[in-house]
């Protein structure tokens, strides 16, 4: 049995557990702004799947290689070693019925039954925050059975009763999600749920609480959930990172903690940005 690490930063938590829903030999599609996905791909390819084929929205392509997070040299990859760049038609109607990519969003908002909102926060003709938009996502999460969700935060503002606004698809009321099976056949509606605090399945197509991390209690995630959870019967308690996962990521995924700015708001995220471009000999000015 692998040694686990002692010294794992939440971020690295949330790689590992989106690492460890990726299965060999997959296609895995990724959004722009998503280091903290990208670096779980990564690590899923260099553990236990080493087949996985990677989809971005950064230069419609297609890779099977990869490279280590970045800032100002993020295109390298997609574009100087795609496997194919595709037009969007493309991607509508090849790519996604084909591939079947698996792919993690980051829901501004979520609500019991899955439904998240990228849009607004607030009414929408007059909101108190724009935000940057579904991108597709009420398009795929209309047909999709492969739709993973992480938070960074967890917060009562992100888990809410009732969404702003609806851009991704949850589960309907009336049936619980077909989990098991041909997932072509399956309903639409989120599988999975990362947060900072826990993991989250939608088996009976509520939000369900199946694991706590480490020192985190249910009573502290229910309080920052602002509608009832369920709770499993067999939950557990997440398995933190081995440390060869945190040496991955640490040395050869991400050197320079660009995965760290989606746990970061204000100053903090400021002076990390500042410092990762620094790193990248790219000087910003005062």
């Amino acid at each position: 049995m692998e040694q686990t690490a002692s010294d794992y930063t939440t971020d690295e938590l949330i790689c590992t557990c989106i690492a460890r829903q990726i299965e060999d030999g997959e296609a895995v599609a990724q959004g722009i702004a998503t280091p903290l996905v990208a670096a779980g791909y990564i690590l899923a390819k260099l553990t236990h799947a080493p087949h996985i084929v990677f989809a971005s929205a950064i230069g419609n392509a297609i890779c099977s290689d990869w490279s280590p997070l970045s800032l100002s040299r993020i295109e390298e990859t997609w574009l100087g070693r795609a496997l194919r760049l595709l037009s969007f038609a493309e991607i509508s109607v090849e790519v996604l019925p084909t591939l079947r990519p698996k792919e993690f969003f980051r829901p501004a908002q979520v609500d019991a039954r899955g439904n998240f909102n990228n849009v607004v926060i607030g009414d929408y003709y007059q909101p108190r925050l724009r935000l940057p938009g579904c991108g597709g996502i009420a398009d795929v999460t209309n047909f999709s059975a492969r739709i993973y969700l992480y938070v960074p935060r967890h917060e009562r503002q992100v888990f809410v009763e009732k969404l702003d606004f609806r851009s991704g698809v949850g589960h309907p009321p009336s049936f619980p999600p077909n989990v098991g099976g041909d997932e072509r056949g399956g309903s639409p509606g989120p599988r999975y749920l990362v947060s900072d605090l826990g993991q989250f399945d939608f088996a009976t197509g509520r939000l369900r609480l199946t694991s706590r991390h480490p020192s985190v209690t249910v009573e502290e995630i229910q309080a920052k959930t602002g509608f009832p959870l369920e709770i499993a019967s067999d939950l557990e308690e997440t398995t933190p990172p081995t440390e060869e996962e945190v040496q991955l990521l640490r040395e050869e995924i991400d050197p320079l903690g660009v995965r760290k700015l989606e746990c970061l708001t204000g100053q903090a995220r400021w002076l990390a940005l500042r410092e990762i471009i620094e790193q990248e000999k790219y000087p910003i000015s005062k």
